[in-house]
């Protein structure tokens, strides 16, 4: 279906977007002032339980979310950090213990050999850790630059 944004619709929508606005800064962050009103609109729409995908704000979070992190990839680059680091950073925020991880990892000495960085975690192993955690994917892909 083609979008047609006549000038009636123009208007309408720019009403709208000025109601959302007053409530949720939806535009390109450019200081640390907007970024902490972003921050904590994010944060409110999340407390509203637009985490979840079925909410009818949860776009609205993740874009407000997207414009967030390309302004924290430019003023806060990230360390790159191994997957076994980051499961035990995770572990240690969540409270859990190596056997909490079987649904997700396997036997716990499966979950020993991949925070000991002597298995590398799977596939299926990284997406189930992204949903159990609610973080992308990719925190458990190794870069191969952090080998030595």
């Amino acid at each position: 279906m083609e979008a047609v944004i006549d000038r009636q619709a123009a208007d309408e929508l720019a009403g709208h977007f000025a109601a959302i606005s007053k409530h949720v800064p939806l535009r390109p962050v450019r200081s640390e002032g907007e970024y902490d009103a972003a921050v904590a609109s994010l944060n409110a729409l999340l407390d509203a339980g637009a985490a979840d995908e079925s909410h009818p704000l949860a776009d609205l979070a993740a874009t407000l979310g997207e414009l967030i992190g390309d302004y924290d990839e430019v003023h806060y680059p990230g360390k790159d950090v191994a997957p076994s680091e980051m499961l035990r950073f995770l572990m240690d925020q969540h409270g859990l213990k190596q056997t909490d991880l079987a649904d997700e990892l396997g036997s716990q000495g499966v979950v020993s050999e991949v925070l000991n960085g002597k298995r590398e975690l799977n596939l299926r192993q990284m997406r189930a850790l992204a949903g159990r955690f609610a973080v992308p994917v990719a925190v458990f892909v190794e870069d191969v630059t952090l080998r030595s």
